[in-house]
C-alpha cells in the first residue's frame, strides 16, 4: 500500500510518502511562512525520488490543524484536490497528535495572545487531554512539545509518522468536499465580525 502524509498545519512542513509500510520519502522542514510556495515543488519532488505517481496512492492522510490558519488550508487543498480528481480515500489527522507521536506528552502551538492549542497523548497516541484552544498555564501536562519558541522549557517534536499511520490506516475516509480544518478557535475576521455585532 501506498499512502501520502500532508502536514501544512505548522511552521514546520512535513510531506512524506509510505509504501508498504517503511518511509520511502520524508520532508521534515521548518519552512516558516514559506509553506504555499514550496509545498508544490517538495510535494513533485516527492513522487519523481521515489517513483510513484499521484495515481497510485491509495490513501492520503492530512493534517486538518489546529495551527495556522493559512497553512492548514495549504494542505487540505491539495490533499482534497488530489482524493476527489483520483478517487483516493482521505483521513484527517490532528496535528497535536501527530506532534506527540514521537514524544508522549502535551503538544502545544502558540496561538498568541498567552493561549496555546495543546492536545495530550500516551505512547499509544490514546487521547489523555483533547485538543483545545486554551490559557498558557501551569495546569498542562508536561513534558511541553512545541515548534514555537515559549518563555518555558519545551521539547522539539520527534515525529514518528508510521506510528500515526498504524493508528489510523482504517479510519472511514472522508467525502472531499466534506474534509475541513479543525481550528479550534474563530479567526481574526470572525471575532471582529462578532465583536461589530456585539457592540
Amino acid at each position: 500500500m501506498k499512502y501520502l502524509f500532508i502536514d501544512t498545519a505548522t511552521t514546520n512542513l512535513v510531506v512524506a510518502i509510505i509504501n508498504d509500510g517503511k518511509i520511502a520519502y520524508m520532508y521534515d522542514n521548518n519552512d516558516s511562512h514559506d509553506t504555499s510556495s514550496k509545498m508544490m515543488p517538495i510535494l513533485a519532488h516527492a513522487f519523481d525520488n521515489t517513483k510513484i505517481k499521484p495515481c497510485d496512492i491509495n490513501k492520503i492522510f492530512v493534517v486538518n490543524g489546529p495551527g495556522s490558519f493559512t497553512g492548514i488550508r495549504v494542505g487540505l487543498t491539495v490533499a482534497k484536490t488530489m482524493a476527489y480528481t483520483l478517487n483516493i480515500p482521505i483521513i484527517t489527522i490532528s496535528s497535536l497528535e501527530v506532534m506527540a507521536s514521537g514524544i508522549s506528552g502535551t503538544a502545544l502551538i502558540n496561538a498568541r495572545r498567552g493561549y496555546v492549542f495543546a492536545g495530550t497523548y500516551d505512547d499509544n497516541l490514546n487521547v489523555l487531554y483533547n485538543d483545545s484552544y486554551v490559557k498558557m498555564d501551569n495546569n498542562l501536562k508536561k513534558p511541553y512539545i512545541s515548534y514555537d519558541m515559549f518563555d518555558f522549557e519545551t521539547i522539539k517534536p520527534k515525529l514518528d509518522l508510521l506510528k500515526v499511520i498504524l493508528k489510523h490506516e482504517n479510519d472511514i475516509s472522508v467525502n472531499p468536499h466534506k474534509v475541513n480544518p479543525n481550528y479550534l478557535k474563530l479567526t481574526e475576521a470572525e471575532e471582529n465580525f462578532n465583536h461589530d455585532r456585539n457592540n
